[in-house]
């Protein structure tokens, strides 16, 4: 909810997970708080979004469990607008494991690294 009013109101969160039930919490969340501009996904890896049409990519705490992670990158590298970023946090990796996970494919590049989270630009691909 605080991420939706981060946004403001010309702005659209999207909200993935493969679980139905987190799902099912996050339409409740937005039910109860009247919130016009969050959709919810259920999927483990298609977004069913345009090519580009995203400025941030949240990707906390999932990919650790992701059972084909290079194949979820490339959705988020191909839903990112060429200017997008992704926020990355997961704190069942070390340091190395997180930079070298989400560069090693080429899609991504480390911006900055903070106390828990890693801000990644997209790269472009040839």
């Amino acid at each position: 909810a605080a991420v939706a009013g981060l946004i403001g109101s010309s702005g659209k969160l999207y909200a993935l997970d493969i679980n139905p039930f987190a799902i099912k919490m996050v339409e409740e969340i937005v039910a109860k708080k009247q919130l016009l501009n969050v959709e919810t996904i259920l999927s483990g890896r298609e977004t069913g979004l345009p090519d580009g049409s995203l400025d941030v990519v949240l990707l906390y705490d999932t990919f650790h469990d992701l059972s084909e992670p290079d194949r979820v990158m490339e959705e988020l590298h191909r839903v990112l607008k060429s200017n997008g970023m992704l926020s990355f946090s997961d704190h069942h990796l070390r340091e190395n494991e997180v930079t070298s996970r989400v560069t090693n494919n080429h899609l991504f590049k480390l911006l900055r690294k903070g106390e828990r989270t890693y801000s990644f630009a997209k790269q472009e691909t040839t």
